[in-house]
């Protein structure tokens, strides 16, 4: 008796399963089971059995065999002395065009431009810019086409049609992966995918096609920006290789100044207020300079303690979709002076048992640790 699976139970389907059935199950096995994408130690055994199953059972002649007398066919193995090594297969058609091209990288299409790279430029703006949004111009050094070779790289821009791929800009490589035989379309290295090469290079540019040039860009910065927004500037970027094809992209990533005292958190403003036992101890109404021109007024509740926070609604940063504006948070904290004259300090010791306030210091623990939990 062979020691062997039965190809029908290798594929996972019934004897009566027709040539679709048994492609779809083919596609899925070996899928799931093919060495690059699978890390197990038997799943390159398994693949190879999956193809051997497919190449009996899709072939009729073979298959009408198998079903007559399984493994132990006159004659032996099906495929010859040698036994199975692999067979040639249509990848595309099988197993899908992207399947082998994601594993290995090939291109499977031509696409039909050629793109330049993209830019990155960082911009600073100010806190309060980004609440109404404003019109912002910025000057930046940019790659351009050369104007003696039109960005071909060439003499005078006199190119020639590359004879190793026809000026396709790519060619046809037919590689081994496994038992199958795979055909990939890859740039030409001769013309490196231009379709084109030049005799001679352009003096102006040393052949490379392009020219700085020193340009003034105008953008809007959106309303309620983040820090690391990105606004894209579509082909303005790096134009494309030997002039055949599209222009790159530039982008403009902002990054927001540190306010002197606010930290941003989202769309809320956060802040520290170093107030006076006064202060604190009796109430006050502090006025502060804000981002929009407008004072925030600060009331301070009389007995408010060192750690507790005022809320500002509406006074924040705005919505980037538009839609209101969020809070500013102040933390109330106690400022506490350097030093103390002697007169201050004979005060303070006279009022010690006042400003303590009643009870000793566990029954004060006691209290706020209270007052913390409710």
């Amino acid at each position: 008796m062979s020691e062997k699976r039965d190809y029908y139970e290798v594929l996972g389907v019934d004897k009566s399963a027709d040539d679709k059935e048994l492609k779809k199950a083919f596609r899925s096995m070996a899928r799931k089971y093919h060495p690059d994408k699978n890390d197990s130690p038997d799943a390159e055994e398994i693949f190879k059995e999956i193809q051997e199953a497919y190449a009996v059972l899709s072939d009729s002649q073979k298959r009408a065999n198998y079903d007559r007398f399984g493994h132990n066919m006159p004659g032996g193995s099906p495929f010859g002395p040698g036994g199975f090594q692999g067979f040639n297969i249509n990848l595309d058609d099988i197993l899908g065009g992207d399947f082998f091209s994601n594993i290995f990288g090939g291109s499977r299409r031509r696409t039909s431009q050629r793109q330049g790279h993209d830019i990155l430029v960082r911009h600073q703006i100010s806190l309060d810019t980004v609440l109404e949004g404003v019109e912002e111009e910025i000057e930046v050094d940019l790659p351009t086409s050369c104007d003696d070779c039109q960005g071909t790289g060439a003499k005078d821009g006199i190119t020639e049609k590359c004879s190793e791929c026809n000026g396709q800009g790519q060619v046809r490589v037919r590689q081994q992966i496994g038992p199958f035989v795979q055909d990939t379309v890859r740039p030409c290295p001769h013309c490196e995918g231009a379709g084109t090469y030049s005799k001679s290079r352009c003096k102006k540019c040393s052949g490379d096609g392009l020219k700085i040039e020193s340009q003034t860009l105008r953008f809007r910065v959106p309303k309620g920006a983040d820090d690391g927004t990105r606004l894209r500037m579509k082909g303005k970027g790096n134009p494309a290789p030997q002039g055949r094809g599209v222009s790159g992209d530039l982008f403009i990533e902002l990054e927001i100044e540190p306010h002197p005292w606010f930290e941003r958190n989202g769309m809320d403003l956060i802040m520290s207020l170093p107030l006076g036992y006064s202060d604190l101890a009796l109430g006050a109404t502090i006025k502060l300079p804000h981002i929009d021109q407008k004072d925030l007024v600060v009331k301070i509740s009389a007995g408010t303690n060192s750690g507790d926070t005022v809320t500002l609604r509406g006074r924040g940063v705005p919505s980037s979709r538009g839609i209101g504006r969020g809070d500013v948070v102040i933390l109330c904290k106690l400022h506490m002076p350097n030093k103390f004259d002697k007169e201050t300090k004979s005060s303070l010791n006279s009022l010690k048992g006042k400003l303590d306030g009643d009870g000793d210091l566990i029954d004060r623990i006691l209290d706020d640790a209270k007052d913390r939990r409710r």
